[in-house]
């Protein structure tokens, strides 16, 4: 907490809180030690005025104070309690994995209930902020405490009646129909029907929620009041427990949207009801209504209803309990089902809301409330302020503040016979004598200045005037006035002025309730809707029924209409006082009264409800609290006029004055009804305000200014908090300053201790003195105003009209007055809403204002200090609740940060105020008021004070001047553009120093030309209108150098300016080609480095991680960077190394006495060298004295400095072209010309001014030097910033480069490859077989094929073959197929194969070429475009293709289909190459048949195959040909001993031999099967078989000849003996065995 604890109202202290949870709260809040000693409204200043920003709360402690700042700001979120800690990373580390899943996504927090939150806040605060806080909680429409807990349970609460008396607002009640007049009353004393509610038991509704529907009905939807649905509002109440709030029902006349016709206030009971006696005591008997949420409730819940329905005038019961126990726990514990009757309730007053929704139960009691409106008795909170106390509730208006109410009362005991009575008996100083002594005063100060004499006739009135003044006598009513403010308990000091301006303002109502001026205040009114309904389409007025024609008159039964429709209220009156103490009882007049204040607010004269209109005229006779501290000043003022009547109590005001001031009352500085300043009294008021500040006290200025009704004095309470007569409700018209204390943090930036806040009250009103001008009134207060202010806020009204003009004249006119004293202040503009009007008016003021701004600077501008930053003011728009009449709308939801940007405005014009001049002191600040009223009361300005056509002529012309202006900065523009073409067009030669200064120096000179030439066009534009008008003709010598002077301002602003802008164009272009350069020097370095490691990972085969990758590319950035020519960055700053080379250099030349002057050698250059008196010596100034104040001496030693200084920038130029880096021979060499220049110049002049030039140059050489190296480090930072952009680019290209590489390789390894191999081998067993079938005769059927086996065989004559034939015969004629096919494959393959690959490459390529030339070259998915090569070649090249590999994700990568088919060509290249290497070596040709896709020894096999089946009986196969045949026959059946069977005979084997013999060897299949009889049976029947006969001859020739040749191998191999061959078998020859061979051949056709 940072509250501020200074200043205290009271030294009294509480007593400390005993332990308890509330006091936990308290603490947890950091709010234990303003329990004993409160917050009062001086710690606003710290916690509101001086924020800037509206920072979240980060810890509980910060809560307080973003409640009262937001508060402050009237921010919808005031209430909130949400903290948003800041990450803590280490607390954070700290914490387990358990902690941190748990705190997950908790960016905010609730610390406590937003109720506590509010509630702690109250009971640590006065109650006169309470009463500011209560003030402010209303506008935000927030529901505020009227009975607040104490922090000690055992204690009584506390009644807040105090901070109610401040809430005045106003409402449109919705009849009598004819009178819809804006109302007004306080809230503390404004009779109205309360409706108080409370809770028995649980609930499951929220009762909160259901008076929120009620009290806004459909129209907003604010959160009056806080409950379980807002944030933070589902945390348990540990403070606010027994809390009364209030809201206020205020009606805006919308008939079609509102609930009730009659403001109404509804109270809320938080908590149980049963565990606070005294406060629910309290509602019953002071309310007009009460309202029960009942629940389940227990015996003493019901007795408490019971006692509630004995107290409550009326009672509301909502039975909120469950439907199951309803019947069980009926309420109060009465049966049946008409409860109203047993509890003797009226019918409907039991509402049964237990089904229903929030909402649904809202509506249902609104329409309750709503029939029992008219029998509602009205009550004040003063009256339950009495009922409280009398029920043992503190209440906070003790004895002192009763004790000054009392005082108060009897001092204005008198406004009962008028104030303007009053003010003429107890306020005489303030009369017409006052007025006319200043009048005849202005008019000796003419004559003075115009050297006439004194008209004796005006010193005989001044004579008079004096005489009678010096009679005066101090009245009663000011007597007791500053007795009670001389007190010393501030405490009874404060409620005092409060409860004057309170007394004060109640008066005012009652007096503008009267009937005149209800007439007077309605007729207005009827103006002022039309005008709006005009002017402004979003009136308040939202009932389409009500027009024009309903207020042009007030009816003249109205009051009798009213009082017959309430005249039961009396009786009701009656009826409740048979039923009621006396003590608590209304008086029947006081009732009717209500009644009639009520609803019709013209019905008494007594009333405090006001009927007013806005904006219109203010109350000419109303008082306030300035006009008795008004009195105060001219009793003291008057004391120097008559100076024996000075009493020690009035020689004591001035002091009083002070304190008052430092507490926040304004001080007046001028009377603005008499237009006069009491100059004495003021001088002694600043004289004692000096004495209690600080020395050497700086102060700056800010003033509001603007109409009487735009709320001056609203706005700056809403950014300062500080208080200022409120000018719009009364006719106060003067100029007022309060002071305020600038926190340390903004003296520095500031360069200011006190802020000067100045008001101006009363702009634009109407005298009621038709002899006195009001328009010279105005233009002396806002003329004396500007000529005080450093910064003026002029405040644009939203129902300006006819009024701005007026006062826009005025404003115009005070500006052009003070510009000719050579000042002008800082302008900031307000506006209070966005609507078209307001926004061209604040336009054109702010034209006028930085016009005469312009010209003031160059003005002040010395010895070429130049600045060419227009200073330029800004538009704020802040719609606040002054803006117009609330009539219960909510503040704007952007009003706080409105507020805010506001605030940062104001703050940093005055922070461009220390730029330009010094803070006054005290001293000069009076001086200064001095002197502009002397100039004021002369009128010796060269624009008089009542002319009113100049300011709106010049206005006009500045329009006019920014127009050209414009069209000026246009032209200037497209130049430019021009210009940085030319720039841009270079190029490369950017990089030549030489050629790129040349061009530069080319354009800035033609830039100079051009804006000389435009800028005369522009004066002679300007000469030109100044004759053309002849308002301004007149006044040419008073605007002529105005203009003249922003025409030169704004060719050196736009000279400087297009300099600065050719310089950063061509730096841009300078760097952006550096940096194109260095970029083009990396691509072509990545890439060359690329296609190397592609090569590199396609030779090796290595996969290159991230990291090799990452080491390559800094050797191409390292390589690539090394090219270019930046300037070693300088990581140090120079700044200590040219400040030892210059203390060197003073020590040298015996110069260390300047030694001091180096401390401001780091310091930016903020303007040019400047020429003053130390660079001279005395009798050299003494000598020149008379020569126009050293004028030519002065201007000589300037001419010497700028020739040093331009040559400084040559050699500074020349040095920053240098590729090295900075040398401390640059500044040696620096100083050496300095002093060189210095000798060649014969100068009467001291050596400070050598120090101070070196001083001066070695500051600039220190920026510019580092500038340089900082354009060179910013390339590097802006090179360096893509470094990690250009290593991902360059990963990623190679990822790219060498994916693209390794899936053309798949694609060609698993493609490509099999598809030219199958193209090849696939039809070459087909060509090999017909081949061999075409050429070999042996092929051409079975029957050949097989004799020509059998003949090779008896020709070879090997056993081998025969037994080979006889055991696999399938396998052997394959293999003779096989013997026959392989000369022909060897003939053939080398040729064939380099025929088929050619064609096959051919075709891919075009296939490749074709996919390619429909793709383009962009970044496509290779796997459709693969496919589509795929689809291609089995269309078009009829070429079968495997696309199974496709299949999956290897193939689909997303590259640039161009780099990709190149890859592909050079792989199938590649493919071909290694291929025809592959063919050209030797192979073996047997196994390149055997993997042959099509093999033609298979295919000749099927050729001559035959049947598969052999002879049962001796193996061999059947020579039938013709396909299906059921009979199989054999040509050659073989003999007995060629077989593996017994050898005896050789003769057929019998079945029975088959069946009993085993041959080992036979196959294990033959041996292991058993066939049975029936089977070999079948078999048998399928053969054609001879006989069986052992000495038959059947045997052929051929196998008697091959078993005579071989019988004995046949034996050994079938392990059994030679079989007995007969003699004649011997004989036969191979020839003969051949011969009939072919015989059998021949002759067995089958």
């Amino acid at each position: 907490m940072s509250f501020k604890s200074a200043r205290r109202l009271t030294s009294k202290r509480k007593k400390p809180p005993k332990d308890n949870a509330q006091v936990e709260v308290l603490n947890k809040l950091g709010l234990e030690t303003f329990w004993t000693t409160p917050l009062d409204p001086a710690s606003m200043l710290d916690i509101s005025t001086w924020t800037l920003e509206n920072k979240a709360p980060q810890d509980p402690k910060d809560l307080p104070n973003a409640f009262l700042q937001r508060l402050w700001m009237l921010s919808p979120d005031a209430r909130s309690s949400c903290c948003k800690p800041p990450y803590d990373v280490q607390n954070d580390a700290n914490k387990s994995s358990e902690e941190k899943v748990n705190h997950v996504g908790e960016e905010s927090q609730y610390a406590i209930h937003p109720l506590d939150l509010v509630t702690a806040v109250f009971m640590s605060s006065n109650t006169f902020l309470q009463q500011e806080m209560t003030m402010r909680m209303v506008q935000c429409q927030f529901a505020v405490p009227l009975v607040l807990p104490n922090i000690d349970p055992e204690e009584p609460s506390h009644f807040l009646l105090w901070p109610m008396r401040g809430v005045l607002s106003q409402w449109r009640s919705h009849f009598p129909d004819k009178n819809r007049t804006v109302q007004e009353g306080h809230l503390a004393s404004t009779c109205m029907p309360m409706v108080s509610c409370v809770k028995l038991g649980l609930c499951s509704i929220s009762k909160s929620q259901v008076l929120n529907h009620v009290i806004r009905g459909l129209k907003f939807q604010s959160e009056t009041f806080l409950h379980r649905g807002v944030d933070g509002g589902e945390l348990p109440r540990r403070l606010s427990n027994g809390l009364v709030e209030i809201g206020w029902y205020r009606p805006t006349g919308d008939t079609a949207t509102e609930t009730f016709p009659v403001p109404v206030v509804i109270s809320n009971l938080r908590g149980d009801a049963t565990m606070h006696e005294k406060c629910l005591n309290l509602l019953c008997q002071a309310s007009s209504v009460v309202v029960v949420f009942s629940g389940n409730l227990r015996e003493k819940e019901k007795q408490v209803l019971a006692s509630c329905r004995e107290m409550a005038r009326k009672l509301i019961l909502i039975d909120l309990s469950d439907e199951s126990e309803k019947e069980e726990n009926r309420v109060v514990g009465f049966v049946g089902q008409n409860l109203e009757e047993n509890m003797g309730l009226p019918e409907g007053s039991v509402l049964q809301g237990g089904a229903l929704s929030e909402e649904e139960l809202a509506n249902k009691l609104c329409d309750t409330l709503k029939d029992l409106l008219p029998d509602l008795l009205p009550v004040t909170v003063e009256a339950a302020a009495k009922l409280a106390e009398d029920l043992g509730l503190n209440v906070d208006e003790g004895p002192v503040c009763k004790n000054v109410m009392a005082t108060v009362d009897e001092m204005l005991k008198g406004l009962d016979e008028g104030s303007a009575q009053f003010r003429e008996k107890q306020l005489p100083l303030q009369g017409p004598l006052w007025s006319k002594l200043a009048k005849i005063e202005k008019e000796e100060s003419k004559h003075k200045k115009e050297g006439k004499e004194i008209d004796p006739q005006l010193q005989k009135d001044k004579k008079d005037i004096l005489a009678e003044l010096g009679s005066y006598k101090m009245t009663p009513v000011m007597k007791i006035f500053t007795n009670a403010l001389f007190t010393t308990d501030k405490m009874e000091r404060t409620y005092f002025l409060s409860w004057m301006k309170l007394r004060l303002q109640l008066k005012q109502i009652e007096r503008q309730n009267s009937p005149q001026a209800l007439l007077t205040n309605l007729q207005t009114e009827n103006i002022s809707v039309e005008n709006e309904n005009i002017e402004d389409s979003d009136s308040f007025c939202t009932d389409s029924s009500f027009d024009a024609e309903q207020t042009e008159e007030l009816p003249v039964n109205n009051e009798l209409q009213v009082l017959e429709q309430h005249s039961a209220i009396g009786q009701e009156l009656e009826h409740t006082k048979q039923h009621e103490e006396p003590e608590l009882a209304l008086a029947k007049s006081d009732v009717i009264t209500s009644a009639k204040q009520l609803m019709c607010p013209d019905a008494s004269s007594e009333d405090r409800v006001v009927s007013v209109s806005y904006p219109s005229e203010p109350d000419p006779f109303s008082l306030g609290l300035e006009h008795f501290l008004r009195e105060m000043g001219l009793i003291f003022e008057l004391t120097h006029i008559s100076p024996g009547s000075g009493s020690h109590n009035v020689l004591r005001l001035p002091s009083l004055a002070a304190d008052l001031l430092l507490y926040g009352i304004p001080l007046e500085l001028m009377d603005g009804d008499a237009a006069n300043i009491p100059m004495r009294w003021l001088s002694c008021v600043i004289a004692e305000l000096k004495r209690r500040l600080p020395q050497q006290c700086r102060t700056r200025a800010l003033t509001n200014i603007g109409v009487h009704h735009a709320g001056n004095a609203e706005v700056l309470s809403a950014l300062f908090g500080v208080k200022f007569a409120e000018g719009r409700k009364r006719s106060t018209r003067g100029i007022y300053m309060n002071a305020l204390c600038l926190p340390d943090n903004l003296r520095k930036d500031m360069e200011c201790d006190y802020l000067l806040l100045i008001d101006v009250e009363g702009l634009g009103l109407l005298s009621q003195d038709n002899k006195i001008n009001p328009q010279i009134h105005d233009n002396e207060m806002a003329t004396v105003a500007t000529g005080l202010s450093d910064v003026l806020m002029q405040n644009i009204s939203p129902h300006g009209g006819s009024d701005f003009e007026a006062v826009f004249t005025v404003i115009v006119n005070a500006l052009l007055r003070i510009r000719e004293c050579g000042s002008a202040p800082i302008c900031e503009l307000l506006t209070q809403d966005e609507r078209i009007n307001s926004l061209l008016q604040a336009t054109q003021l702010r034209r006028v204002s930085e016009m005469l701004q312009a010209q003031t600077e160059n003005k002040a501008t010395n010895n070429g200090d130049k600045h060419y930053a227009k200073t330029s003011s800004c538009i704020t728009c802040v719609r606040g609740p002054w803006s117009s009449i609330p009539l219960s709308e909510p503040c704007d939801k952007q009003y706080s940060k409105a507020v805010l940007k506001l605030k940062q405005n104001l703050f940093g014009a005055i922070k461009k105020c220390a730029t330009k001049s010094k803070a006054s002191s005290l001293s000069e600040f009076i001086s200064h008021l001095c002197a502009v009223w002397d100039a004021v009361k002369t009128d010796s300005f060269a624009i008089r004070l009542q002319n009113a056509d100049i300011p709106l002529a010049f206005s006009l012309l500045c329009t006019e001047f920014y127009q050209w202006e414009g069209s000026f900065d246009e032209h200037m523009e497209s130049w430019l553009m021009a210009a940085t073409h030319e720039i841009f067009a270079t190029k490369a030669k950017a990089l030549d120093h030489a050629v790129q200064n040349d061009l530069l120096s080319k354009l800035k000179d033609e830039a100079r030309e051009e804006i000389r030439t435009e800028v005369d066009k522009l004066r002679s534009k300007v000469e030109a209108s100044l004759t053309q008008d002849d308002l301004l003709k007149i006044n040419t010598e008073t605007f002529k150098p105005i203009l003249m002077s922003n025409v030169d301002d704004l060719q050196e602003r736009k000279t400087e300016e297009i300099m600065q802008r050719l310089d950063t164009v061509n730096e841009s272009h300078c760097s952006s080609t550096r940096v194109k350069k260095f970029k083009t020097l990396l691509g072509k370095e990545q890439e060359s480095k690329l296609l190397e490691l592609v090569d590199n990972s396609k030779s090796t085969k290595v996969l290159l991680q991230d990291a090799e990758l990452e080491e390559e590319f800094e050797v191409v950035w390292c390589k690539t960077l090394s090219g270019l020519d930046l300037r070693p960055s300088e990581t140090d700053d120079i700044t200590t190394r040219v400040t030892n080379i210059l203390k060197d250099n003073l020590i040298s030349r015996g110069l260390q006495k300047h030694m001091k002057k180096l401390e401001v050698i780091d310091q930016n250059q903020k303007s040019n060298f400047q020429i003053n008196d130390d660079h001279f010596g005395y009798r050299n100034r003494l000598k020149h004295m008379f020569e126009d104040n050293n004028r030519l001496q002065r201007l000589e030693a300037q001419q010497v400095a700028c020739t040093i200084i331009e040559k400084y920038k040559q050699f500074a130029a020349e040095k920053s072209c240098l590729p090295t880096g900075f040398s401390d021979s640059y500044i040696t060499e620096l100083l050496e010309n300095v002093e060189n220049a210095l000798k060649e110049k014969s100068m009467e002049i001291r050596s400070a001014f050598e120090v101070d030039l070196k001083v001066y140059l070695c500051s600039a050489a220190i920026q510019d030097f580092q500038k340089q190296h900082a354009k060179d480090t910013e390339i590097l930072r802006c090179i360096s910033a893509a470094k990690s952009t250009h290593l991902a680019e360059f990963i990623y290209e190679f990822r790219k480069k060498d994916q693209c590489q390794r899936v053309a390789q798949s694609f060609t390894t698993t493609v490509f490859k099999p598809t030219v191999l199958d193209y090849i081998y696939r039809p070459l067993g087909m060509k090999i077989s017909k081949e061999v079938q075409a050429k070999e005769q042996q092929f051409q059927s079975p029957h050949t094929f097989h004799q020509n086996l059998l003949e090779d065989l008896i020709k070879e004559d090997c056993f081998e073959r025969f037994l080979e034939y006889l055991h696999s015969y399938d396998s052997y004629r394959l293999k003779k197929i096989q013997e026959t096919v392989l000369p022909y494959l060897s003939e053939s393959l080398d040729k064939w194969r380099q025929q088929r690959l050619g064609e096959i490459v051919g075709k891919i390529a075009a296939a490749v070429s074709q996919v390619a030339g429909s793709t383009g070259s962009v970044l496509s998915d290779t796997k459709p475009l693969l496919e589509s090569v795929c689809l291609t070649l089995e269309g078009n090249a009829d070429v079968e293709v495997n696309r199974t590999p496709l299949e999956g994700p290897l193939f689909s990568i997303t590259t640039e289909w161009d780099r990709f088919v190149t890859c592909l060509m050079e792989l199938l290249a590649a493919l071909r190459l290694n291929l025809v290497q592959e063919f050209s070596q030797n192979s073996d040709i047997t196994q390149l048949l055997q993997s042959l896709p099509i093999q033609p020894q298979h295919c000749l096999f099927s050729k001559v195959r035959g049947c598969d089946k052999q002879c049962p009986l001796c193996g061999t196969p059947c020579e039938v040909e013709e396909v299906g045949h059921e009979v199989h026959r054999a040509v050659l059946h073989r003999p007995k001993g060629v077989l593996p069977f017994d050898s005896c005979s050789l003769s057929y084997i019998g079945f029975s031999e088959i069946m009993t013999q085993s041959n080992p060897g036979l196959n294990n299949d033959a041996q292991n099967t058993a066939v049975a009889r029936g089977d070999i049976d079948s078999s048998y029947l399928n053969w054609d078989l001879c006989p069986e006969d052992p000495n038959s001859q059947m045997f052929s020739p051929y196998w008697r000849y091959v078993l005579v040749r071989f019988n004995e191998k046949f034996a050994k191999e079938y392990q059994k003996k030679p079989a007995s061959i007969p003699e004649e078998w011997r004989k036969i020859t191979q020839e003969e065995a051949l011969d009939s061979l072919k015989e059998v051949f021949l002759t067995k056709h089958w």
